[in-house]
């Protein structure tokens, strides 16, 4: 059966590269054909044969990935944000480098399987001169974006596969890596991809200026546009220039903007193309660029711009916090959440005692930007914050990531070696998250190297480092050393202090963080929630938590055109919940979480006897076990996450 599709697939491009145009199907389309053609005649490819994709030794692909790692870093969270959009399931999301060879991979686990089979595996080639055309080689070539839905696949054993991939550009317009989107479901039709290939093209553009900002926070950065309210979003044109105002590099929207080539723009003056002078426009240079002003081109035409002029630290703009701790350092975090903010206040006071935190809690809630916070409140707050996830990363690359390797230990490694994020963490902190997905094997040399504070490259020689560690999981490590697959050692090593974060409907500091997730995602856009809108927002239960909101909230800034977002605007998920939702009362709680500082009610303020008497209990559990919360839980027969949940309806907090 499987060699009769092959046969027919092979003859369907045997006609099409013969100049036999096809009314219809996929040879119809003159990008396919040319691709075809280029297949036979440029890399002499058979479209019958069904051998498994060329994969890169493993030395070679963590050169890659190392080569690329700001880059990897950057997409990691636009890569999670963009398979949760597409609602995960069926759906692998990939980035590769500018040869085509897969670097990362989010997929589910359950579905992991499927799109192995397929080909797409770590280290994959899947340049068009190996695969033929599909969309991560034929993006390349094109240099744009593409969508090759299942029989327009050169090769016969791709076309169960369709994918919509887009290019990912450096700031000199070079190809820099492709983010690409593939389905392997038979039922996906070439329609359904339009929206698939909008959010990968939104996604692609995100990185790139992204990128561009951080290659050139050394520089002055112009940011420019037609509209005020669009600059600061992913269509704005960026243009870097020195301190001698030479222009260092500009994006394709800025070429876009000023109607030129790149060539007509590098190493010119600034003032060259801009109706003012170099010094004018320097002194409108500030440290965060957070207001926009006209700016005309030399041939008359209006923009409007903001110009970054110093240098900007790695880490996110400290974020005012709504607190009485200290906390000034603390960044991209909302604590308004009374106990949130606890919580913190404790990571903070153990974390500088070197005690290892532990933070649990569901996916998407929060944990990497909770411990870069603690990280960024305490004296460490001057070195490196490293986060190595370990669900993400192949359990073959796990090793030569977290512990590097000495220059030719291994077939493909590097004449210099590699350093691990243990080593790239000395002196800062290391965030190990989904540190219950960590295989057994590494568990042991992680224990080795916290008990003696050593590490021990692949093949080289034992190194001290000084770097405190923060863990974070969805899962239940417990019951993960009950069935074995965690040491029992390693877990009472990790946890110094447990941290459970809540989930977002549980927090009740929700429409404050449904405001800083606005603000930080419009920019200098002002954008403003109508009430019905609003109350949509905080009434879903958002099963992807923050995560999720941010996911929505940026796609629904980048979408708005008035500066209003309106109920009719949400995504169906959202608008459909809260129509079913009954008519509740606005004094209810159900829709505005309580204003910061607002206290639940205590005993004798109005609870029930049978309140009451579970309060009593919960404190009665609490002290036995000296609050800790896992044996708690075990205790009442309820899930940590539950026992959180009542803890705050009955205002119960340990003193710091």
């Amino acid at each position: 059966m499987q060699s009769n599709h092959l046969s027919r697939h092979a003859r369907q491009v045997l006609t099409v590269t013969q100049g036999k145009a096809l009314a219809q199907g996929p040879g119809s389309d003159p990008s396919i054909a040319r691709s075809w053609l280029r297949c036979l005649e440029d890399y002499h490819l058979d479209p019958a044969q069904s051998m498994a994709p060329t994969v890169l030794e493993h030395g070679r692909v963590l050169e890659s990935r190392e080569r690329l790692q700001q880059v990897l870093q950057i997409a990691g969270n636009e890569m999670n944000s963009l398979h949760q959009q597409l609602s995960g399931a069926g759906h692998a999301v990939l980035l590769t480098d500018a040869r085509g060879v897969i670097l990362n991979c989010v997929t589910a686990p359950t579905e992991r399987r499927i799109f192995e089979r397929a080909g797409l595996w770590l280290g994959a080639d899947w340049s068009e001169a190996r695969e033929g055309t599909n969309g991560i080689g034929t993006c390349l070539v094109e240099r744009q974006a593409v969508t090759i839905h299942q029989d327009e696949h050169f090769r016969g054993r791709h076309t169960g596969l369709t994918c919509s991939a887009s290019p990912v550009f450096d700031p000199h317009g070079e190809l820099l890596a492709v983010l690409d989107v593939s389905s392997a479901r038979a039922e996906v039709s070439r329609q359904s991809q339009f929206h698939t290939m909008a959010l990968v093209n939104l996604s692609a553009k995100m990185i790139e200026s992204c990128y561009f900002l951080r290659y050139f926070e050394n520089q002055y950065l112009l940011r420019f546009h037609l509209q005020a309210e669009s600059v600061g979003l992913f269509s704005e044109g960026l243009l870097a220039f020195d301190g001698d105002g030479r222009i260092c590099a500009v994006n394709q929207s800025a070429l876009n903007l000023l109607g030129t080539v790149r060539d007509g723009l590098l190493g010119k003056p600034v003032d060259m193309f801009f109706d003012c002078s170099q010094s004018e426009l320097l002194s409108r240079a500030t440290a965060q660029a957070s207001t926009s002003w006209p700016l005309r081109t030399r041939d008359g035409r209006l923009l409007f711009a903001s110009l970054r002029g110093q240098v900007r630290s790695m880490l996110p703009a400290l974020a005012p916090l709504a607190t009485s701790v200290k906390t000034e350092k603390a960044a991209g975090i909302c604590l308004v959440d009374p106990a949130l903010q606890n919580d913190f206040r404790r990571a903070v006071r153990v974390f500088e005692r070197d005690v290892p935190l532990l933070l649990n809690g569901e996916t998407g809630c929060g944990k990497e930007a909770f411990a870069k916070a603690v990280h960024l409140a305490s004296q460490r707050s001057g070195k490196a914050f490293v986060a190595l996830n370990c669900a993400s990363i192949p359990e073959s690359l796990i090793e030569s990531e977290l512990f590097g390797y000495r220059g030719g230990s291994f077939t493909g490694a590097r004449k210099e070696g590699m350093r691990g994020k243990l080593q790239q963490a000395d002196g800062g902190t290391l965030l190990l998250d989904e540190i219950g997905d960590m295989p057994l094997a590494l568990q042991t040399r992680l224990l080795r190297v916290l008990e003696d504070r050593m590490v021990v490259p692949i093949g080289g020689e034992p190194q001290a480092v000084n770097v405190r560690i923060i863990s974070a999981t969805h899962r239940n490590l417990l019951e993960r050393v009950e069935d074995g697959s965690f040491r029992e050692d390693l877990y009472y090593r990790l946890n110094g202090l447990e941290i459970e974060l809540p989930a977002l409907r549980e927090r009740s500091d929700k429409s404050q963080l449904l405001d800083f997730i606005l603000a930080e995602e419009a920019g200098e856009q002002s954008v403003s929630l109508e009430p019905a809108a609003r109350r949509a927002l905080l009434d879903f239960a958002w099963p992807g938590n923050v995560r999720q909101l941010r996911n929505v909230l940026r796609t629904l800034v980048a979408l708005c055109d008035d500066g209003c977002i309106r109920q009719s605007e949400l995504p169906a998920t959202i608008v459909g919940a809260a129509l079913r939702l009954p008519d509740v009362p606005r004094n209810s709680g159900l829709s505005e979480p309580p204003l910061c500082g607002a206290s639940p009610l205590r005993q004798g303020e109005g609870e029930s006897p049978l309140e009451d008497a579970e309060r009593s209990a919960l404190l009665v559990t609490l002290e036995k076990h000296r609050w800790h919360m896992t044996h708690v839980a075990a205790q009442l027969g309820v899930s940590r996450n539950t026992l959180y949940r009542k803890l705050r309806k009955h205002g119960i907090a340990r003193d710091a």
